[in-house]
């Protein structure tokens, strides 16, 4: 029994934030002092709240410290362990909060406490690397009960009772989906995981598996039960090091409990599970070319039909589903399909992850339920946008996505409301935007992104989207017309309406909702010749106004020499010299220098 529980973040944010040494130092430390049978160091997942990173909380006490530094260890062993003073000049200090000596638990903060966490909920609680833990915390339980209590017809009609839909990005509803491969005749069928996750952004399915990845593993078997299958794949993206490892030991740990592999326990079921390693293609987290990427072949989609629930994996009935899908279905197992129903709006039940970035105070992940208003998750989870800028756009569903300008802060999230408004869910990422980003360069953004990850292997897609990217570098470069927009537009559409895959005909979305909603950026760009954000380089210019001392640092800093002017005298930037680095500003203590 130890007296104090040490969790440390072992996510990749904190762990590329020096969090590994902080526990080797830690244990060190603890040794050190003969603690180490008194106090327990534990590596967890994300506990989400990533902008106060590496993040320490000693229990009982749940004192929450943040950006710890291996510096810090021995002052957090010897005042808070060995002599019970809180540390209290290291400890997370809450918006809301008045004095940062008061401990305050997670839930109690602003940015946990509107938050559910049904998919995350170990994560940042357990040792993701010991089944143990995960057993003490109900853990296979849900396919204890599936497999002595349920028929495979009973665990589908619980899953559609429940009214969960995928969260990978389309939305189906998950029953139906296991219904449709159960209804497949064949003796052998796969469950897949899709973990690829590529959007720019996006990290929610990651954190998932760093921090809880046997929910996901039983999930699947579960999902094996339920359609007659057994054999399961995870493809998960190779650059997800820290996740493949504990997936992989998890797995281990699980055959070693008779919990994978022949007759799981004593049930007569047969399920295995393999991790197959992607290599980074964006278009692999299209069901049919991640199949494709599985049998060992390029990265490319398949018409559909068939789909992949009749003909799929090795031509076989398949059941794909996301990380974060499967990391619900063994609560629904466990606390029942009215609870999970009781959650969210009529057509989007259940709670939501969201990778939360971008010009945004908390940067982290976090899970809501279905319905909350978009300004609960910017203004009071996220804590605003920093530095007194104003809210511009958010952007939802990456590179499939839209933007949503701040005329509806007050959407409630789900499904259907976001593509009544252009965007869409995805699978989780929302990054935030303030009044200093420029939308068109933003649309830009994202089509390079699908440009480039574009397969190659449909015309509309391929050549489409290069088009596009076209389209608006001669609008940010202020050498394109009116008539440009109206071209771009109508290319948009067409490209929707014949790209063979959900990447092409999901790749207009960007460009479309910043013409929606941002068209007088458009407009500025092409008739004014001006970047309204002053973030196109080519549409601005620098000038010095008039309080500008003649102190002479900007021209002594200036790499083109672009700058002249004598010692207490307004200086001048020649235009054609001027390469639009942004040095000067920088330089100038008296904000002299402007963007027009």
């Amino acid at each position: 029994m130890f007296r104090n529980h040490i969790l440390i973040c072992g996510g990749t944010g904190c762990s590329s934030g020096n969090s590994h040494e902080i526990a080797r130092l830690m244990e060190e430390k603890l040794k050190a002092e003969g603690l180490e049978n008194e106090v327990k160091c534990i590596m967890t997942g994300c506990f989400g709240l990533c902008a106060c990173g590496p993040v320490v909380v000693v229990y009982p006490e749940g004192a929450f410290y943040a950006h710890v530094k291996p510096e810090n260890v021995n002052e957090i062993v010897e005042e808070h362990i060995i002599k019970g003073r809180i540390v209290t000049h290291l400890l997370y200090k809450d918006p809301e909060q008045v004095e940062k000596e008061t401990v305050k638990s997670l839930n109690e903060t602003q940015f946990y406490k509107k938050q559910t966490r049904v998919a995350l909920r170990n994560c940042g609680l357990i040792d993701p690397e010991n089944i143990d833990e995960y057993i003490a915390y109900d853990g296979y339980q849900a396919l204890a009960k599936v497999l002595t209590e349920y028929s495979p017809q009973d665990v589908i009609d619980i899953i559609k009772a429940s009214g969960l839909r995928g969260r990978g990005g389309g939305g189906f509803p998950t029953g139906v989906k296991w219904q449709f491969a159960k209804n497949t005749p064949g003796d052998i069928k796969y469950v897949c995981c899709n973990a690829d996750e590529g959007d720019p952004g996006a990290f929610m399915d990651r954190s998932v598996l760093e921090g809880d990845p046997h929910a996901v593993i039983e999930a699947m078997t579960i999902a094996g039960y339920a359609i007659g299958s057994h054999q399961g794949y995870v493809y998960i993206r190779a650059e997800y090091p820290i996740a493949v490892k504990r997936l992989q030991i998890a797995i281990n740990q699980a055959k070693e409990y008779g919990l994978l592999g022949k007759n799981i326990l004593q049930s007569g079921h047969d399920f295995d599970l393999e991790i197959r390693l992607g290599s980074g293609a964006f278009v692999c987290g299209e069901e049919t070319a991640l199949m494709t990427s599985i049998e060992g072949h390029r990265g490319e989609p398949r018409p559909r039909p068939p789909f992949p629930a009749v003909k799929g994996l090795f031509g076989k009935p398949t059941l794909l589903n996301n990380v974060e899908t499967y990391a619900n279905i063994c609560q629904i197992i466990l606390r029942g399909a009215d609870w999970f129903a009781s959650m969210g709006t009529e057509k989007s039940k259940g709670t939501k992850v969201f990778a939360l970035g971008g010009k945004i105070t908390n940067t982290g992940l976090v899970e809501i339920p279905m319905g909350t208003p978009l300004r609960t998750v910017i203004e009071e989870i996220g804590g605003g946008i920093p530095n007194g800028k104003k809210f511009k756009a958010a952007q939802t569903g990456g590179p499939s996505g839209g933007c949503i300008p701040a005329q509806y802060l007050d959407i409630p999230i789900d499904y259907d409301n976001l593509i009544s408004i252009g965007s869409m869910m995805g699978s989780g990422g929302l990054i935030v935007m303030d009044e200093d980003n420029c939308m068109v360069d933003i649309a830009k953004f994202f089509l390079q992104f699908t440009k480039d990850e574009s397969c190659g292997k449909c015309t509309p897609c391929r050549v489409g989207t290069q088009r596009l990217l076209e389209y608006l570098d001669k609008i940010t470069t202020g050498k394109a017309t009116m008539q440009d927009l109206d071209d771009m537009e109508a290319l948009c559409y067409y490209i929707k309406d014949n790209a063979l895959c959900g990447l092409g005909q999901t790749a207009p979305n960007p460009v479309l909702s910043t013409l929606r909603y941002f068209r007088d950026e458009y407009i500025a760009h092409v008739r004014d010749k001006k970047c309204p954000a002053g973030v196109c380089k080519k549409l601005v210019r620098f000038e010095i106004t008039d309080a500008c001392k003649g102190c002479t640092a900007c021209a002594r800093k200036c790499p083109v020499n672009a700058i002249s002017g004598k010692v207490k005298e307004i200086h001048t930037i020649d235009p054609s010299k001027c390469i639009k680095c942004g040095v000067c500003m920088d330089t100038c203590k008296f904000n002299a220098i402007v963007k027009k």
